[in-house]
């Protein structure tokens, strides 16, 4: 397990001060840690449960629980393709399958630079939309469709390497 540097603990420490008086606190800590770090280190959970009171297998077992947390970090840019039925129906591996190629990320991994993670989901709750990807936070609907996915990962991929050549 890689230790976390000076600057993370100091976040987390703060994140749990901020909240650990607030009613049901462990799950705004674990967002708030998430949402700060990207991912959801061990060092957090049991600095969590401390401030809770609780046990760290309990604020482990919350992680586990909610898809959207995540004990892994994540790429600069995270896509989440739908793989539920509607999705899966219209297309969906195939996107999964075309991000891989145009990312170098595997499926629920991180591509070797660092900058792509990628993530096949059950349902993204947008069945009419088929199939659907998200890609930071931003939902692309009918993605296949003109490829539309395809076409704003190329554009982030030019983007990240104009951003090296300068």
């Amino acid at each position: 397990m890689e230790k976390l540097n000076g600057t993370a603990l100091k976040t987390i420490d703060e994140i749990v001060e901020k909240h650990k008086n607030e009613p049901g606190p462990t799950i705004v800590m674990l967002h708030d840690v998430q949402r700060e770090l990207g991912y959801i280190p061990f060092e957090a959970m049991e600095k969590i449960a401390d401030a809770c009171n609780t046990s760290v297998a309990e604020v482990y077992g919350v992680v586990m629980f909610y898809a959207q947390f995540t004990t892994e970090p994540k790429g600069k840019h995270v896509i989440n393709v739908c793989l539920g039925t509607a999705c899966y129906v219209k297309g969906g591996q195939k996107l999964i399958d075309q991000a891989v190629e145009l990312t170098g990320a595997p499926i629920n991994g991180t591509s070797e630079d660092g900058l792509f993670s990628l993530d096949a989901t059950r349902c993204l709750g947008a069945c009419g939309l088929a199939p659907v990807a998200v890609i930071d936070e931003r939902v692309i609907g009918d993605a296949t469709s003109g490829n539309k996915m395809l076409n704003e990962l190329k554009k982030i991929i030019e983007e990240e390497n104009s951003a090296m050549r300068s």
